[in-house]
């Protein structure tokens, strides 16, 4: 599993961090567990490959808010309390 993490700047309310989350589902299918924050100003996701950096920020930057910056790095999903 890939995790994404994305900056984004112009979320105000829970209505913006929902039309985040859509416009990620939209411009990648197979993402899981989408989570925005407009507190910590970024967005997240769970996919079983790398996505394309470039249509995501065309995605979120078409919905009027400002990508400014994606990190994939791995995941790996942890056991009850963290433990292997």
């Amino acid at each position: 599993m890939i995790k994404t993490t994305m900056k984004i700047d112009g979320m105000m309310c829970g209505m913006c961090e929902a039309h985040i989350c859509d416009a990620i589902r939209k411009a990648v299918p197979a993402a899981k567990k989408v989570t925005a924050s407009r507190s910590k100003k970024e967005a997240s996701f769970l996919t079983e490959e790398a996505v394309n950096n470039d249509s995501l920020k065309a995605a979120i930057d078409a919905t009027g808010y400002t990508c400014l910056g994606i990190e994939s790095a791995p995941y790996e999903k942890r056991g009850l309390f963290g433990w292997r």
